[in-house]
């Protein structure tokens, strides 16, 4: 069974819903401004491409992993983490077992669910993706 085309396309560029981005990596372009000290940021331009639909970021440990990020839940829609090196490892609410995802997995977080990262590796580096790219993080003891 075949599935047709959402629109008509190939669309001209300049037509198209989104940007066409590219984003090199360059060390310069990490930064240390999000909620995690032993991590830093690079945000790879998906919030610009998309409109805000979509934001990403590239995200690697900086420091040994020091305490655990305590319960909290995020405002979004979609939230997917896919490890490139190392592993991290969280709890969610509901699930008895911690989940560890390791390099070359893929985890969708359910949108809202609260959860707590407890441990990461001294090499974790991982691309985070969200929908809406802007949103809040919210923290809710458990």
């Amino acid at each position: 069974m075949s599935k047709s085309a959402r629109f008509q396309g190939p669309l001209p560029l300049a037509e198209a819903k989104s940007k066409l981005v590219l984003t090199p990596l360059e060390d310069n372009r990490f930064h240390r401004d999000g909620p995690r000290a032993n991590v830093e940021y690079r945000d790879l331009g998906m919030m610009d491409a998309t409109g805000g639909r979509i934001g990403a970021r590239h995200i690697r440990a900086i420091q040994p992993f020091g305490e655990e990020t305590g319960w909290h839940w995020h405002d979004m829609t979609a939230h997917f983490v896919y490890v490139l090196r190392g592993w991290i490892e969280f709890q969610f609410d509901g699930i008895p077992e911690s989940v560890t995802v390791v390099a070359g997995s893929c985890l969708s977080q359910p949108a809202g669910v609260a959860h707590n990262v407890i441990g990461q590796s001294d090499d974790l580096e991982l691309i985070e993706i969200n929908m809406p790219g802007d949103y809040v993080t919210v923290e809710c003891p458990l």
